[in-house]
Formats: C-alpha cells, structure tokens, sequence
C-alpha cells in the first residue's frame, strides 16, 4: 500500500447503506498508531489507539465535510476539507494511519469508515508530527466510489 491510499474497510462497504448514513452523519478523521486491516470485522475507533494530543493535534481528530456526486449509477465521494495538523514540538511521533469515521455509530456496526496509510513504508515507519506539519488532500477524483 503506497503512502496516502485511502482504502474502504470491507465491513463498512458491505454495511454501508442504513447504518452509515454518508449524507447526515459528521464524518473526522483521526491519527493512530498501527496500520489498520481492510478485512477488520465491525472497524470501530476503539479498535485503534489514537496518537496522544500535542498543541495542535486534538483527540477525535478533525471534522471532515464530505460530498456526494450520482452520475450514472455511480456515486462518488468526495471532500473539500484538507485536515492539516501544524508542526508541534509536543505533537506525537508514532502516527502510522489516520481513519475517517462517522461520530455516529451505526447499530451493529463500527463507525470507522476508511483508513489512509501515512507512512512510506507500509506501517513500518511513524511519521512525526514533530518534524513538520500534515496534512490530507483526498484525491480530486474522489475518496471512493460505489456502484
């Protein structure tokens, strides 16, 4: 998996519809320490640990604005917002993934939605807030697709 690929836990695309609602739901993402499994079973928050906060990196994360575009059967998500945590001598150094969830849980099934590797290594290697600012620009194309 290369650095930056947003990959769809397979639970949440088998759950999608009903227990998600993608147009309603508030949607942030967090940064935490392993690299997540695209087969873990009911993707939850809690089933990751999140970095521990600094001055700019505040638990939970950052709120996300998602867009929803239907052209011809296939519908695309998309998001304007580019979360950006600034440089923080305080900040944590053990990020290795940042999820993207819904802070309303759907009955059955965990919140997390999609997982982004941020390192350059597949998980090996943390990147440090400490060194310099992050930030996620989500591909002009679209997070997503469903059809």
């Amino acid at each position: 998996m290369a650095q930056g690929t947003l990959t769809v836990f397979n639970e949440a695309k088998k759950n999608i519809s009903g227990l998600v609602d993608l147009q309603a739901d508030t949607f942030k993402v967090m940064l935490v320490t392993t690299l997540p499994a695209v087969g873990t079973v009911s993707p939850d928050t809690d089933d990751f640990t999140e970095v521990t906060g600094g001055t700019s990196y505040v638990a939970g994360g950052i709120t996300v604005a998602l867009t929803w575009l239907e052209s011809g059967g296939t519908v695309t998500c998309g998001s304007v917002t580019v979360p950006t945590w600034v440089k923080d001598v305080s900040g944590p150094t053990n990020i290795v993934a940042a999820i993207v969830y819904s802070t309303v849980a759907g009955a059955g099934l965990g919140d997390a939605l999609a997982f982004i590797d941020m390192t350059t290594d597949a998980g090996s290697t943390p990147i440090s807030l400490q060194t310099g600012d992050i930030s996620i620009t989500f591909n002009g194309s679209g997070l997503f697709t469903l059809a």
